[in-house]
């Protein structure tokens, strides 16, 4: 059961989420990377909003990045260059970042980082 506090935090998550997400649209020419962080996990997908197609993704659920930890900024930082390596695999080299009405501050920033470093532009 969630506790108030937590409730209040996930709700203004979405909240946020959910504003920014009323301006950004992934097209095929500069798909989106949207990212989702839990306590022990972050996910990063490349996503085409407009024919609904994920392009590539990334996770620390994945076999090659769970063998360390999953919930730090380095599995962050692999997951971000894993999904920009299959990103650019896939032919995309610009993307619009979405962060999930998460605070671009410490596993999202070192994941979008690692991203900017592999080659995507954003």
């Amino acid at each position: 059961m969630m506790t108030d506090i937590a409730k209040k935090r996930r709700e203004g998550r979405l909240r946020r989420h959910r504003r920014v997400r009323r301006k950004m649209r992934g097209t095929p020419e500069r798909p989106r990377l949207s990212v989702y962080r839990s306590n022990r996990h972050i996910v990063a997908q490349v996503i085409d909003d407009l024919n609904g197609v994920t392009l590539a993704a990334a996770s620390t659920l994945e076999p090659d990045l769970r063998s360390g930890p999953t919930s730090n900024t380095e599995a962050a930082a692999r997951v971000g260059a894993l999904v920009a390596e299959r990103a650019r695999a896939a032919g995309v080299t610009r993307v619009v970042f979405d962060r999930g009405g998460f605070r671009y501050h410490g596993r999202v920033a070192a994941l979008a980082d690692a991203a900017r470093k592999a080659g995507l532009e954003f």
